[in-house]
């Protein structure tokens, strides 16, 4: 057996490593200079968006050898809407850096990972394809997955964010639901440390809104720091414009494998995916040591996928006095319930009960 994995990210590098821990040594092959070599973000692990597992870095150490260090526990959520604010409080995932930083997430998989990595590889899939006997996807992106029809494309995105300087408390994150300065989408602020931090708008491309990022980062910037009431220096930033999100209409087509991105690991509504992207790597490295299916094990990825299209979808239908109930019933016992009870699955109650109101749209 000949395993090629085309994409040294999170979810490539984690197929590596578990077929390396199962005798397997593939060769991997990367387009950039080095791992992790994109733009410096923050980005979240959220406990309830990856139950029934509570805690993802145990997890991916306790089960399958893959240790990762985040960059520091949640401890608390204070969400903003137009004229409301919540507070939630309690161990509620982890934060972590991601890109071109030595402890970013990439960056420490591809410290764990023995095998050949070819850096600026001009590679083909067609060639990996005709060189080996199984080709893993694993670009960060949809692009192979789209170019071989097998990919549904639900929505596009456009992003912008900035590593800002300020004060911060490294254990609380913050998010901006108003859709005065991000229309149907959000804002969020992840600290990198005391000192620094990212500051993120996502907005959805729907025809009938301004998707002018420039317009509505200054707007959203602005805003932020009159929150926050102090002054946000910006060191570095990025844009991405027209991102598409979906999913892919098979996991596996002969002996090719789509993971991550590529299999649709990220999840519409807040738009991070971590979690089920180094699932669906690991996934795929089970299916190749005889370990079980890929599509089998990969249905519970597709399921919160398709709960959190619905709640993508439901904010699309939102007003800001939705969004002002909404965060001041979360400021009490039931958001406190939802965000910290590992017996609940809020994204899966919330998909079945909005359902049937996204379909009479």
């Amino acid at each position: 057996m000949k395993v090629a994995i085309m994409g040294a990210g999170i979810s490539g590098l984690a197929c590596a490593i578990t077929l390396e821990k199962h005798g397997i040594e593939p060769v991997i092959f990367e387009s950039r200079s080095m791992v992790g070599d994109r733009f410096v973000n923050g980005e979240v692990l959220l406990s309830m968006f990856t139950r029934p597992v509570n805690d993802s870095i145990a997890y991916l150490s306790e089960q399958f050898g893959i240790y990762l260090h985040p960059a520091a526990g949640i401890s608390k959520i204070t969400f903003y809407s137009k004229h409301e604010k919540a507070v939630l409080e309690g161990q509620l995932g982890f934060t972590n850096i991601r890109g071109r930083e030595k402890n970013s997430f990439e960056a420490q998989l591809g410290r764990q990972v023995k095998s050949k990595i070819h850096f600026n590889s001009k590679k083909t899939y067609e060639e990996l394809l005709a060189d080996y006997t199984h080709v893993v996807l694993a670009t960060g992106d949809s692009d192979y997955a789209k170019k071989t029809r097998n990919f549904r494309e639900d929505l596009t995105v456009s992003v912008k964010g900035a590593t800002v300087e300020g004060r911060f408390d490294p254990y609380e994150i913050k998010a901006w639901l108003d859709y005065e300065i991000a229309p149907f989408g959000y804002g969020y602020l992840i600290p990198f440390s005391d000192k620094e931090a990212n500051l993120v708008i996502a907005i959805p491309d729907l025809p009938e809104i301004n998707t002018d990022i420039e317009t509505l980062w200054d707007r959203y910037y602005l805003k932020v720091q009159a929150e926050l009431e102090q002054v946000l220096p910006i060191t570095d930033g990025f844009k991405i414009t027209g991102y598409p999100i979906g999913l892919c209409h098979a996991g596996r087509i002969g002996n090719t494998f789509y993971v991550g991105n590529c299999f649709g690991a990220l999840m519409p509504f807040m738009g991070f995916g971590q979690h089920a992207s180094w699932m669906t790597g690991i996934y795929a490295a089970h299916d190749l040591c005889g370990l079980g299916s890929y599509e089998e094990l990969t249905k519970p990825i597709r399921q919160s996928y398709e709960n959190s299209i619905v709640l993508r979808r439901t904010m699309e239908h939102l007003s800001n006095e939705t969004l002002d109930a909404v965060i001041h019933n979360l400021n009490g016992h039931l958001g406190q319930k939802l965000f910290t009870s590992p017996h609940l699955n809020p994204l899966k109650m919330a998909s079945y009960l909005l359902r049937p109101y996204i379909k009479l749209k």
